[in-house]
């Protein structure tokens, strides 16, 4: 058999065939919504990613016969608590034809590449950072990927199970009709909200002020969920820039208590929706079926990427229901606009209040993620 060879991505040149080949290999998945180049570029650049001003990133090609037939990364994220508490770095953005031999090859070099830099273990994929793409989808392949979700094939899992990798978390998508109304005693409470509580849309006159009290409250609430990595004040810029063409200020809530911000939701519309037929290209015509799509005729699929509820009140009754308000008014909003179903994404599997607050709404999880682990 022809030899395989695992080369790493050095030129502008190469990291294009990294990016395209994600494409070729999904060619007969019509579900696979390839993403748009321009932006993948600039998410693999260490001159547009602030994520790569507290980690160290290497990217792969496997080549055989000439041809592309492989790809990964690895990932030293400096602020990652799994590198403090357990020396794990991670892989990520894994796509590969279905060969055993391949997957060798490319894990082997990844591993080596972590432990020559001092890492006992490998935990992925994450694509690129745990505030990105987490995860390699294992159920639910019956429906395309929402924005900022993978579409994997069904045989990766087992390829990297074969490997010696174990489950390391489950992360659950879950799903909910805009038109499916909450339970009845959940609709008296929404009916009759505190005296003290407003939810406010988001203020785009006062954008980068909300965006960073959005921000604060992300990092408090999410400080204690596996695998946390705050926003750095560079990551947040970026954020804030790269999200406000697709938000509708109604569909980032912020919930204030006695005029102190205690909760948000943001709500995006799905942008793969708008560009399944795209094949990756915004040029020569492609932008303006995009900005069209998004901003006059719509989508009817969004997701929630960013959700959350001060610490200091979420273990109480008001800080229970205040999100409940959040989801609430987001629901609203989808159904004056036209989107009719919204995935919540992702919610660890043990995440047992958030899961029973999301079916209470009528929500279910149809799709699963999995992150694995490995010892070096």
């Amino acid at each position: 058999m022809t030899s395989i060879d695992i080369v790493p991505v050095r030129s502008p040149a190469e990291m294009r065939r990294f990016i395209r080949l994600p494409a070729r290999l999904h060619a007969n998945d019509p579900l696979y919504i390839p993403p748009l180049e321009l932006e993948r570029s600039e998410a693999f650049s260490p001159k547009k990613n602030p994520f790569f001003e507290h980690a160290d990133v290497q990217f792969w090609l496997a080549v055989q016969g000439g041809v592309d037939v492989g790809r990964i990364s690895a990932q030293i994220d400096k602020l990652s608590p799994m590198l403090r508490d357990e020396s794990a770095g991670h892989f990520g953005l894994i796509e590969a034809e279905d060969d055993p031999a391949l997957f060798d090859a490319l894990f082997a070099t990844a591993e080596a590449w972590l432990r020559e830099r001092g890492c006992k273990r490998a935990i992925g994929p994450f694509n690129l950072s745990v505030n990105e793409e987490t995860g390699l989808l294992v159920r639910g392949f019956d429906t395309p990927p929402m924005l900022m979700m993978s579409h994997d094939h069904a045989y990766v899992g087992p390829r990297i199970e074969a490997l010696g990798y174990k489950t390391e978390q489950n992360l659950l998508a879950y799903i909910l009709g805009a038109d499916v109304d909450p339970p009845k005693g959940l609709q008296r409470i929404l009916a009759q909200p505190p005296k003290n509580l407003r939810v406010r849309p988001l203020n785009l006159k006062n954008y980068m002020a909300d965006i960073r009290t959005i921000t604060a409250i992300f990092n408090d609430a999410w400080s204690q969920n596996w695998g946390f990595v705050p926003y750095t004040e560079a990551e947040v810029d970026h954020l804030a820039h790269a999200l406000k063409p697709l938000l509708d200020p109604k569909l980032v809530p912020i919930a204030e208590l006695d005029g102190e911000p205690v909760a948000f939701g943001v709500l995006l519309p799905n942008l793969n929706e708008a560009i399944r037929e795209f094949g990756g290209k915004l040029l020569p015509f492609n932008w303006a079926k995009l900005i069209w799509r998004l901003k006059v005729s719509g989508v009817k699929t969004g997701r929630v990427p960013l959700m959350g509820v001060r610490r200091s009140i979420s273990a109480d009754f008001v800080g229970r229901s205040v999100a409940f308000y959040v989801v609430d008014a987001m629901r609203q909003r989808c159904k004056q606009i036209g989107i009719e179903r919204v995935e919540l994404s992702w919610i660890l599997e043990n995440n047992a209040p958030m899961r029973r607050m999301l079916e209470m709404l009528g929500a279910h999880d149809y799709k699963t993620y999995r992150l694995y682990g490995k010892d070096l």
